[in-house]
């Protein structure tokens, strides 16, 4: 597993970013087993991210940085997903880096 780590001299900067497709969300809530930091699941059932000020973002598409000690959670997060709805990308270039789109 790699991690961005070309940004010399903004370590205050989240480097990979989360977001969760709700169209593919089947409610399971094994992302929010994983990191309840990070996830959270809705009055609607559905799966979604919170901020690093834990407000549930619901807009469509919304992203929440990945912070590093939950780095490893997020991961598994999306790799245990079974719908597959969990996307970390880079935040330079919009890349995925885990999730099913990643390369």
């Amino acid at each position: 597993m790699t991690v961005q780590q070309d940004s010399p001299g903004d370590s205050g900067t989240q480097d990979l970013e989360v977001w969760i497709d709700q169209d593919l969300c089947t409610g399971d809530g094994i992302c929010v087993q994983y990191a309840p930091e990070v996830f959270e699941l809705d009055i609607d059932g559905l799966a979604y991210v919170k901020s690093s000020d834990d407000e549930l973002l619901q807009d469509k598409g919304a992203t929440t940085p990945v912070p590093l000690p939950l780095l490893q959670d997020v991961v598994d997060s999306a790799k245990e997903c079974p719908g597959d709805c969990i996307h970390v990308r880079r935040v330079k270039d919009s890349v995925e880096v885990y999730g099913p789109d990643a390369e």
